[in-house]
């Protein structure tokens, strides 16, 4: 099998080939940029698609003409796209796996539009450079290269969904539809050594948003002159994600962890709960005590004034007698 040729599963749905057919349709004139050997261009031919095909490399061409009608053969580096067709020419035209290798992804994608008739399409599919599987590399400090996949030695640029966004935004389109693929990060073809990582970091790694996001695959329509750009549409999986995630040691590693740390907030909640009663308690007792030493002091200082008076004094003088009697003495 030749680089860059692939031999397509239309029963998978997880497989942007599959997505970028789909995104696609039927009945359509389509200019397949990086065309390669032509393995897309077959099944698109079986779907009533008109295909023509664009490929910088020469033998590459020579094998998608058993497959496409025309192929031009021409580098985007050097030229413009829009040199080798006529505008308004295709109803959909697709960049799959392509503008990651190019000088100027921007441009490229900008000086096609021309070439679409009214109410055309760009179908993209690209690699997305925060999957799971590349930031557990590069917490090992590994960034290899390969001759294909996340990190094609060929790649000029790397995409997350956000640069993504960004780039086609640049060129004048309108995102209709986004979509990902889905591959769990030690399922990835990326070299790592997982008995070098903390083993709660690998399921801590394939929570983070975007992290199981293989490839998108997006389709979009020229902005209107004059128009504001709409805001990108929900991201859907081609598959759901826990058909696909691992469930596995390091799964329950870090629900164990969690599970922990729970308890400990727990119990260290409960006994800052206890403090909080027993500082209540104690603050609750000195104002006790503060209000039963006031009173006390009120009524020394209430018995001092009495004693003092007229009143007391006489009352005294009239009482002696009895008082004395219960001492048991005569007055």
């Amino acid at each position: 099998m030749a680089h860059y040729e692939a031999e397509i599963d239309l029963g998978n749905p997880n497989s942007s080939h599959t997505q970028v057919l789909d995104l696609v349709g039927r009945s359509k004139a389509v200019l397949d940029v990086g065309c390669a050997t032509g393995y897309l261009a077959q099944h698109l031919a079986t779907r009533d698609c008109a295909v023509t095909g664009l490929e910088v490399d020469p033998d590459m061409a020579a094998q998608a003409r058993e497959h496409i009608d025309h192929v031009v053969v021409a580098d985007l580096n050097a030229s413009s796209i829009a040199d080798h067709f006529p505008a308004g020419s295709f109803d959909v035209i697709v960049f799959a796996d392509v503008l990651e290798h190019v000088l100027e992804p921007a441009r490229v994608l900008r000086e096609a539009l021309p070439l679409l008739a009214p109410g055309g399409r760009v179908v993209i599919s690209i690699p997305n450079v925060s999957h799971g599987s590349l930031r557990l590399a590069l917490l090992q400090g590994r960034w290899d290269y390969t001759d294909t996949g996340l990190l094609d030695r060929t790649h000029l640029w790397f995409y997350t969904r956000k640069s993504l966004l960004a780039l086609v935004t640049e060129a004048g389109l309108a995102v209709e539809q986004l979509r990902a693929t889905v591959v769990d990060p030690l399922v990835a073809p990326v070299k790592i050594d997982v008995s070098a990582l903390p083993r709660t970091v690998i399921e801590w790694v394939r929570r983070q948003p975007e992290a199981l996001h293989y490839q998108y695959i997006l389709s979009g329509r020229v902005v209107e002159p004059g128009e504001t750009p709409p805001a990108p549409p929900a991201l859907v999986p081609s598959v759901a994600h826990d058909q696909v995630r691992q469930r596995d040691i390091y799964t329950q590693e870090l629900v164990d962890e969690e599970s922990d740390l729970h308890h400990l907030l727990t119990s260290r909640d409960h006994v800052i709960g206890l403090e909080a009663q027993l500082a209540l308690a104690l603050e609750k007792e000195a104002d006790a005590r503060k209000a039963l030493k006031k009173a006390k002091e009120r009524n020394t200082a209430l018995r001092r004034a009495y004693e003092g008076s007229t009143t007391w004094r006489a009352g005294r003088f009239l009482t002696a007698p009895m008082r004395a009697v219960r001492r048991g003495r005569r007055p």
